[in-house]
């Protein structure tokens, strides 16, 4: 059992307030008895997908450090969808551009609806296909895409962009020249749909752009990750834009669900793995073989030595 947490601590959540009084009880239990085994760190050059997603492909049999992760082919594939052709997610998300800068603006703010997205999506069809890409509406915020452009196109993370200059994540790959054009095609197309001018009557932002995102085809060999690591996105949204309150409820509410589920685990067969990461960092912790038949003897002195929860959080978002 391996529990993955993304933003376990975050680079937009920072001061005392964020740590001072925070109980996680079975956070501390867990790291009394595991071990950190395995540090992995992005802060000199930031790649294109977060370290819990690197992870992720890890437990998949996947290339962690790979310029592409398939996610829409797997999503496709535990769904019974298996192609062999190159797939993405595409995201409708609204650009606030400044003087010096273009800033993706979470596109859950957009409160999309289904029948917005759906109008979208048919005025940008013609254009889509023109291009070879085969996109199908999946939700309002997530459409499925297919077409030998991706099959090469290092994309990165929808998070690494959320609140960032998108200048700095455009994909660099000769194949993206023709999403370059296309992207422009569509800020012209939709700056007077009737969907955005409704929303803009409504002082909502628009729909002016998308963001390619999971672009890849699935390797041959994938494990299935369901039965080796679970993945919870409870700290995600509170986590994205600094909300530190929310962030810290989210945190209790996960030691009480997840992280207890872990312990529980662990206590029964003596196994279990915990991957606490940020947007630059992960620390997987993992149970030593001595820590299980030592545990009742050596389990005071061991509270003393292990960081404390807020530390071992902290430690994540230092350098």
């Amino acid at each position: 059992m391996h529990l993955i947490i993304p933003f376990a601590a975050s680079h937009n959540l920072i001061g005392p307030e964020v740590w001072a009084g925070l109980q996680l009880p079975h956070l501390q239990a867990l790291l009394t008895l595991l071990q950190r085994q395995q540090v992995l760190q992005d802060y000199e050059a930031t790649p294109l997908h977060l370290p819990h997603e690197r992870l992720q492909a890890q437990a998949l049999g996947w290339a962690p450090d790979a310029p592409t992760l398939p996610w829409a082919a797997w999503h496709q594939a535990q769904q019974g969808q298996v192609c062999s052709a190159p797939q993405a997610w595409m995201t409708p998300c609204h650009w606030q551009i400044g003087m010096d800068q273009v800033v993706m603006a979470d596109p859950a703010h957009l409160h999309l609806s289904d029948e917005e997205s759906q109008h979208l999506l048919q005025a940008m069809q013609p254009f889509l296909q023109e291009d070879g890409l085969q996109v199908t509406w999946h939700s309002a915020l997530r459409w499925h895409v297919q077409g030998a452009l991706l099959a090469e196109l290092p994309t990165a993370s929808l998070d690494r962009v959320i609140g960032q200059n998108v200048k700095e994540w455009m994909p660099q790959h000769p194949a993206a020249l023709p999403l370059q054009r296309l992207q422009s095609e569509m800020q012209m197309l939709l700056y007077n749909h009737p969907v955005n001018d409704a929303r803009d009557a409504r002082r909502q932002h628009t729909v002016n752009a998308f963001w390619l995102h999971g672009a890849g085809t699935l390797p041959a060999a994938s494990s299935p990750m369901t039965e080796t690591a679970t993945v919870s996105d409870a700290l995600r949204s509170s986590a994205l834009h600094g909300d530190v309150q929310t962030w810290r409820q989210a945190w209790q509410q996960l030691d009480a669900t997840a992280v207890a589920d872990l312990l529980q685990h662990l206590k029964a067969t003596g196994q279990g793995q915990l991957s606490l990461c940020s947007e630059h960092a992960a620390h997987t912790y993992t149970a030593a073989p001595a820590a299980w038949y030592q545990r009742t003897t050596r389990t005071l002195t061991r509270l003393f030595q292990k960081p404390s929860p807020a530390a071992a959080l902290q430690a994540l978002i230092t350098h």
